[in-house]
């Protein structure tokens, strides 16, 4: 595929998000476009990251490097950070995807002036065990993970910076060293303390969790953290694989009873996700685990995901999703991630052709209704097994959009690209390249 052809269905994907956004006490999108969807009114997790209107500004963030932005989409940013920072006093969830961590994510691309009320507020809900989750369905309790518990929070924390940023961090990094399970191998973490099992990859356990430790002590000169992170490192290795020259660990341990593969390659439960711990391992000045090199870790768990077939639908169940949380756009991201970090030239190129195998994947799977652009998921165990469309950053056109324009971006531009970094991937990318906000024009105008 031509870069032109990455830009136009990213944008014809925009135009189709946007069709949807809608405004009652600041503005709200559908996660997915099911019948009825208007006359159901915002969702309770309506500003979240993950599936909410924060998810719309790290896509704002990619397009302001690609083009200027038009008075829609400024005013649409403008009313993203006033409904933000409006709730910020009260909302009670403290999580990377779903809460105020989130909510400083979006409000440091968006409005970076308005992120102290965001800290200030985590730190009046921080407790010596981290936050009390409020996600409906969740036990009542200090989540560990990226995705709902304290990692993110650390993460987000970290990303941010500010007066309350390291008291916030270093708060939530004693939590989850006390969380910590002692195995014979290193530290292992479930997505709560007592959690009857793991998911030990990026979203929900170890890898995600030592990934946080690593990047708060490396900030914060607290080389216990960094030691913490490595034990965990440790511990993955005695429970993955490294055949044929690759790295995985199992989606589930004891393996999922649910109808699930039992190795999985996507940002959350797989190499994608995991190959961020080394990264941050890396970050942290550390060179070696269990004897191997952490860049070569990390290059194994790239091999692993190329070897696997993604993003081919081999099967039923084995890549039915084209999202960056469990699909096609959260791999490509990660490719241009080592891309743009590789050690030599030839490294960079096998990466940039994987990262366009995904963007070309993409290109051809969306779905075109005039010069609108959108995707249809799979969910091989529902009857029909076609999703609804989703519109949202993890699981919908908003993400896939900016991985998208991400990818035109570096192949026209070269590896040296800019990259709109976040809190979850940031050190994965090398310092110069990172800009973690719009262009100083885009954040004059709103």
């Amino acid at each position: 595929m031509t870069t032109d052809a990455y830009r136009e269905v990213a944008e014809a994907a925009w135009v189709w998000v946007l069709d949807h956004v809608r405004d009652a006490e600041g503005p709200w999108l559908p996660e997915s476009v099911t019948d009825g969807w208007e006359d159901a009114g915002p969702a309770g997790d309506r500003d979240c990251l993950y599936a909410g209107i924060a998810g719309l500004a790290p896509l704002l963030a990619e397009i302001a490097h690609s083009r200027p932005l038009t008075d829609e989409e400024s005013r649409l940013a403008m009313r993203i950070g006033q409904r933000l920072s409006a709730t910020a006093k009260t909302r009670s969830e403290a999580s990377l995807f779903d809460g105020l961590a989130g909510d400083a994510t979006a409000l440091r691309m968006l409005a970076p002036a308005h992120v102290p009320v965001v800290l200030h507020r985590l730190a009046e809900l921080a407790t010596p065990d981290g936050w009390v989750t409020t996600l409906v369905g969740a036990p009542e309790q200090c989540f560990s993970d990226v995705v709902m518990g304290t990692a993110g929070v650390v993460m987000a924390a970290t990303w941010v910076g500010g007066e309350e940023a390291e008291s916030i961090a270093l708060t939530g990094c004693e939590a989850l060293l006390k969380a910590a399970g002692r195995t014979p191998a290193g530290l292992d973490w479930g997505s709560w303390p007592g959690a009857p099992s793991r998911g030990p990859n990026y979203s929900h356990g170890t890898a995600g969790i030592a990934s946080a430790l690593a990047i708060a002590g490396a900030t914060y000169g607290r080389p216990d953290l960094v030691d913490a992170a490595l034990l965990g490192a440790q511990h993955l290795l005695a429970v993955g694989t490294l055949d044929d020259g690759g790295f995985v660990v199992p989606h589930t341990i004891p393996a999922s009873k649910r109808d699930v593969e039992p190795i999985t390659y996507s940002w959350c439960h797989g190499p994608t996700g995991t190959s961020h711990l080394f990264a941050a391992l890396a970050h942290a000045g550390v060179t070696e685990v269990g004897g191997l090199r952490v860049n070569d870790l990390r290059r194994r768990c790239f091999r692993s995901v190329l070897d696997s077939g993604v993003p081919q639908r081999l099967r039923p169940g084995f890549w039915d999703n084209d999202g960056r949380c469990c699909g096609t756009a959260g791999v490509g991201d990660a490719f241009l991630d080592g891309a743009q970090d590789a050690l030599d030239a030839v490294e960079a190129a096998a990466l940039l052709a994987a990262a366009r195998v995904m963007g070309d994947a993409l290109v051809e799977r969306s779905i075109r209704v005039e010069d609108r652009a959108f995707w249809r998921f799979v969910e091989h165990r529902k009857d029909p097994p076609l999703l609804a469309p989703g519109t949202s950053w993890m699981q919908g056109a908003a993400g896939i959009a900016a991985f998208l324009l991400r990818l035109a971006r570096v192949t026209d531009d070269g590896l040296n690209a800019p990259v709109v970094d976040r809190p979850d991937e940031w050190w994965a990318v090398p310092a110069g390249l990172r800009c973690s906000s719009a262009p100083a024009r885009f954040l004059d105008v709103i």
